[in-house]
């Protein structure tokens, strides 16, 4: 058996360390904060209790395989419950459209929007058709680790049978007519960092497997289910180190192609077989690896990566219930300029006067995230990495006050006499706290050149023994993308004996996808 380390506790992180521990290998994950998460870390306030991210549960049975991979079943540890509608989407008139997994109903939404072109019914039918094919190449291929350039030129037919050179809003536009539902069916791209005007149509397939296995909310909010995964490490035998910072990923001096562990930043060494980083990818090889180890992933190379959109997130807690709102677990609040505001984030990357919103609601869902009687919510406001040059010491105030104020005219009547409990997180916490380059939220963007074999490969060029999973490396972001990382790494890495799964009515990945 070897020993791994893994460095980082986020649900990449650690559903690897479940993985190689259910092998029977010797593993240790260490966490730089004081809890585990990532960025899936959780706030308490004044008994309030915030998940920072992600909310959006898909593809559950990944969580269901992976207990089963140490023996145990899921619903023993944590419970999900599916949520109705899985989006409610609003234009900037504050009109909305909820989607479910339901297709009468969907079509039944799409004739009340726009009745005067019935053309959208029969166009979101074929839309969903043609989704159902780019899902099952697209999900077949994300537990695959595209090491080698052959792999791609293997799926390249694939790829331009799909139209993958077509963006994601433009793949939508072929079938919808209507432009408030184009970006209706293309927003998706956004919750894994790209830009639905240049991220290539193969993520179209997120449209189809939320249909397929729903969206999911955790009893206890996102931080029951990393507390779940962190207690069922440890149940296998894992061991964790909490406020432990790594300063750097040791080389061997003498072969330069192998690491052999990890220095504290206490100065303790400790030595192990394999290393994988749940840490961005950027910040792992910039930060963590001298430049003279690094004969591909230089520093000229990490910078030349484009990278995914940053983040403002405002957590609030009311004395109020805002039950009456017109709310629902998961909202979208679209600005009236699309195409333009997203070419201001991605592209000129500038902060400008509108947003689009994502307000998250869990206390309508599960009351217990509150004290009796008041709501639990937070509000994202996606925005450029610190490549923009934005200074948010000084910006994160009239940013907020724009956006809560935006909220109590349209959303929340007297929304700021209630705030009783408030915290923000801007780009800055995403460089510093979370040691992601440029402060990029969800590491390298989604482009159709930084995908499957272009994107930071599950296992470095550079050395044979480190191994990469989360975020920045293939398949990317998302639930889904992370935890099938982390079934690479688990399969590069080999060795061991998985552990029998803890009911035959766990389905296998392949059978997952019939």
């Amino acid at each position: 058996m070897a020993h791994i380390i893994v460095v980082g506790s986020g649900f990449g992180g650690l559903a690897a360390a479940i993985r190689l521990a259910a092998r029977g290998h010797e593993v240790d994950l260490y966490e730089k904060r004081d809890k585990l998460g990532g960025r899936a870390y959780t706030y308490t306030i004044d008994g309030f209790t915030f998940d920072g991210g992600p909310t959006v549960i898909t593809a559950p049975f990944l969580f269901d395989d992976l207990f089963a991979a140490a023996g145990r079943k899921r619903e023993d540890y944590v419970e999900f419950i599916p949520l109705n509608p899985y989006y409610r989407i609003f234009n900037h008139e504050g009109r909305s459209f909820d989607y479910n997994g339901d297709e009468a109903f969907i079509l039944d939404q799409i004739r009340r929007w726009n009745p005067e072109n019935p053309a959208d019914v029969e166009g979101y039918r074929r839309f969903m058709a043609s989704t159902k094919d780019i899902f099952e190449t697209g999900f077949g291929l994300i537990d695959k680790p595209f090491l080698h350039f052959g792999d791609m030129i293997k799926v390249a037919p694939d790829l331009i049978r799909l139209q993958s050179y077509l963006s994601v809003y433009q793949y939508a536009s072929q079938y919808i007519q209507d432009e408030f539902l184009r970006r209706c069916f293309s927003f998706h791209p956004l919750l894994i960092g790209g830009n639905p005007m240049d991220a290539p149509s193969l993520y179209a397939l997120i449209h189809y497997l939320e249909r397929k296995w729903g969206i999911h909310y955790v009893r206890g909010g996102t931080g029951a289910l990393v507390e779940a995964m962190g207690r069922l490490f440890t149940e296998i035998g894992g061991r964790i180190h909490l406020n432990a910072e790594i300063e750097e990923i040791l080389v061997d001096e003498r072969r330069r192609d192998r690491v052999t562990g990890i220095r504290l930043g206490d100065g303790m060494v400790v030595k192990a077989d394999h290393v994988v980083s749940n840490a961005d990818v950027g910040f792992t090889y910039r930060n963590m690896i001298p430049e003279q180890y690094r004969r591909k992933n230089t520093n000229s190379r990490i910078n030349s990566l484009k990278y995914s959109m940053s983040l403002f997130v405002i957590y609030f807690g009311t004395k109020r219930r805002y039950l009456d709102a017109g709310l629902a677990h998961h909202n979208i609040i679209l600005s009236e300029r699309y195409r333009g505001l997203l070419n201001d984030m991605f592209r000129r990357k500038v902060v400008t006067d509108d947003f689009s919103l994502y307000l998250h609601m869990p206390t309508i869902t599960d009351e217990s995230l509150a004290p009796p009687g008041h709501e639990t919510f937070y509000v994202l406001s996606p925005v450029p990495h610190l490549g923009s040059g934005t200074d948010w010491r000084t910006f994160a105030k009239p940013y907020r006050d724009r956006i809560m104020g935006f909220l109590e005219d349209n959303y929340l009547p007297d929304l700021q006499a209630n705030i009783v409990a408030e915290h923000h997180i801007d780009p800055l916490h995403f460089q510093t706290t979370l040691n992601s380059h440029l402060g990029a939220a969800f590491s390298v963007q989604p482009i159709l050149l930084q995908s499957a074999w272009f994107r930071p490969h599950n296992r470095s060029e550079d050395f044979e023994n480190l191994y990469f999973v989360g975020a920045g490396t293939h398949p990317g972001a998302g639930l889904p993308g992370v935890l099938s990382s982390a079934i690479i790494a688990e399969n590069l890495i080999g060795g061991g004996s998985p552990r029998l799964a803890a009911s035959a009515a766990v389905p296998s990945f392949e059978a997952s996808l019939s």
